[in-house]
């Protein structure tokens, strides 16, 4: 594989470790930024004449990486966008399961709205938690995360198939912020109902552009409010015209940073994301070795046999301090330290955290 350190220019100054915050946008992407935005100053309204065939073409994209069809794809600025979106057109009082200490912008718009919620605990027995508390509180709705934005605990996708099949009514919505970008997913083949993804971590498109997916046999639980002149087809149209997806693209949407996912999706298919994925999951592997052989891990983490590729290891401010010293970039987070391995980094970037949490 081609050294991908020349197209991370941010990788030359520092060991970074932290796309779990934020991922390195790769300078192809910005190169076609720059293009973009030269063009609109150029040509101005004109260059917007075919900003919907561009649009189409960017969902095209993102549906055929993620194994599903244009026509259960919206592009949404953020996840929360989505999110909220979804949360709207649910019936009130329904009952969503939620996972304890998962993501805000999981969590809170649901417990700011008029559902009954209850939880399952997030440990080494996940599976098992979400199991009983489906069992006991028989939710209409299980939201959750698909990896852990503390811990990088990660659901197991068969699981979500038996749970599924045993409770086939149970609408899953899932955020797959810190996860999609990491391996290879199908939405078709997967159990989840409801996708969304901000897409400036792992799939390194930079801030302001991400999607939500959602499957046709979902659709009659859920009834989107949101709408907006885009959400038509032409000018003629009429507001009870809006097909479902579109109600989640009510305003201009931006080419710049949609088309920002569309070129970063390319990027991976063009260095071989299979590679790519080949890469993540093997130093990640190597690292959970490195990490268990120095207890640094909870227990919560060395139980799970597939964990994902961001790791939360013992240590204080203190610690998080002399990592910055030393130039490696991660965060803390969960009384921890969290650090996350993405296919731009080396072994010589474990090498050197492991020599560094060793001085």
């Amino acid at each position: 594989m081609e050294d991908l350190r020349k197209h991370f220019p941010a990788l030359n100054s520092c060991t970074y470790l932290n796309t779990a915050s934020n991922g390195v946008i790769p300078k192809t992407v910005i190169e076609w930024r720059r293009q973009h935005d030269l063009d609109l100053m150029n040509h101005a309204s004109v260059f917007r004449d075919d900003h919907k065939t561009h649009i189409e073409q960017i969902r095209k994209t993102v549906s055929c990486f993620f194994d599903t069809s244009t026509d259960e794809t919206a592009l949404v600025p953020n996840l929360s966008f989505g999110i909220n979106t979804v949360l709207e057109g649910l019936p009130k009082r329904q009952k969503i399961l939620l996972l304890k200490n998962d993501y805000p912008s999981v969590n809170w718009p649901v417990e700011s709205r008029d559902f009954d919620v209850c939880y399952a605990e997030i440990d080494e027995n996940l599976e098992k938690n979400i199991e009983e508390a489906v069992a006991k509180h028989r939710p209409d709705v299980f939201m959750f995360s698909i990896v852990q934005w503390l811990s990088g605990i990660k659901i197991d996708f068969e699981f979500l198939k038996q749970l599924k099949s045993y409770h086939p009514n149970l609408l899953l919505i899932a955020d797959g912020t810190q996860y999609l970008g990491t391996e290879n997913f199908s939405f078709a083949d997967n159990a989840i109902d409801v996708l969304g993804a901000s897409t400036y971590k792992w799939l390194t498109a930079g801030y302001g552009n991400g999607f939500i997916m959602i499957k046709e046999t979902a659709r009659q639980r859920i009834f989107p409010r949101t709408i907006g002149f885009n959400s038509a087809e032409r000018f003629e149209s009429k507001a009870n015209e809006t097909t479902f997806m579109k109600h989640f693209e009510p305003g201009h949407q931006d080419t710049l940073n949609y088309g920002s996912l569309e070129q970063a999706i390319l990027f991976q298919e063009s260095l071989g994301k299979e590679k790519l994925y080949q890469k993540i999951a093997s130093l990640s592997a190597k690292a959970k070795i490195y990490f268990a052989e120095m207890d640094l891990l909870k227990h919560e983490t060395l139980l799970r046999q597939n964990h994902s590729s961001i790791f939360n290891i013992s240590g204080d401010m203190d610690l998080f301090q002399k990592l910055r010293e030393n130039n490696i970039i991660c965060s803390p987070r969960g009384g921890g330290i969290r650090v996350s391995f993405h296919y731009y980094n080396t072994e010589d970037d474990l090498e050197r955290l492991v020599e560094a949490l060793c001085q």
